[in-house]
C-alpha cells in the first residue's frame, strides 16, 4: 500500500467529510506573480499548467458574475513589514514594491474593476480586509488558486475556515514547487479544512450560478 493510500486508510470514517459548495462565491486568485513563473527567479516553481488552469478558472467566473480579487505581497523597501517571515525568507525580497517580480502573470493582470487585497504575509486573510470585504458582499464561500499549496493557499484556505466561509481549492489551479508537497498540503486541506475541487466541477458550480 502506498503511503498516500494508506494515509487515506488512516483518515477514512474520522477526516473525510464534504462541506459542498456555497451559494455566493468569490474566486480569490492567490499570488499569481511573475516571481513564480520567471525562470531566473529563486521562487521559480515551474507551475505553469497551474496558471493555465487559474486563467480558465478566472474566465468561467467573469462569465458566471462571479466575483475575482487577487492578492499580491507588497513590501517596504525596507521589509521591516515582513517582520518575522521575511528574516525567516530570505527570498521575499523579490517582493518589494517595485520589484518586476512582483508584477502579475502573463494573462492573468486584474481589471480595473477587479480588486487587489495586498499582503505581507502567506494569508490572504492575516492583516487585510478581505474578510470584511467578502461579508460586506455577503458572499459564503471563497474559490482558491494560485501559489504556493503549501504557503500561501494553505494559509488562506485555513483562515478562510475560520472566519466562517467554505474553502474550496481547485486542485488545478493552484501549485507548487514540488509535487509530493503539493500533493501532501491538498490531502490535508480536504481532510481537516475544506473541499479540494476539480476544475470541471468549479466551472460546473459556476454555470449554473449563472443559469440561477
Amino acid at each position: 500500500m502506498g503511503e498516500r493510500e494508506d494515509a487515506k486508510s488512516n483518515y477514512a470514517g474520522v477526516f473525510e467529510g464534504r462541506i459542498g459548495f456555497g451559494a455566493r462565491p468569490a474566486l480569490i486568485i492567490i499570488d499569481m506573480v511573475e516571481a513564480y513563473f520567471d525562470p531566473g527567479s529563486p521562487l521559480h516553481a515551474g507551475v505553469e499548467d497551474t496558471l493555465a488552469a487559474a486563467i480558465d478558472l478566472r474566465a468561467a467566473a467573469r462569465a458566471a458574475g462571479v466575483p475575482v480579487i487577487y492578492t499580491n505581497v507588497v513590501f517596504h523597501p525596507s521589509m521591516r513589514d515582513g517582520g518575522r517571515f521575511a528574516q525567516k525568507v530570505g527570498a521575499l525580497a523579490n517582493f518589494v514594491a517595485g520589484n518586476a517580480m512582483g508584477a502579475w502573470a502573463k494573462g492573468l493582470e486584474p481589471a480595473e474593476d477587479e480588486l487587489v487585497v495586498s499582503k505581507q504575509y502567506a494569508s490572504a486573510f492575516f492583516g487585510t480586509s478581505l474578510a470584511s470585504t467578502l461579508t460586506a458582499g455577503g458572499h459564503d464561500s471563497v474559490v482558491l488558486a494560485g501559489v504556493s499549496t503549501s504557503g500561501c493557499i494553505r494559509a488562506s484556505c485555513v483562515d478562510a475556515c475560520q472566519h466562517g466561509f467554505i474553502p474550496l481549492v481547485v486542485e488545478e489551479a493552484v501549485g507548487d514547487r514540488h509535487e509530493e508537497v503539493h500533493r501532501a498540503n491538498l490531502f490535508d486541506m480536504n481532510a481537516k479544512y475544506g473541499d479540494v475541487i476539480t476544475l470541471a466541477e468549479a466551472k460546473a458550480h459556476f454555470a449554473e450560478l449563472a443559469k440561477a
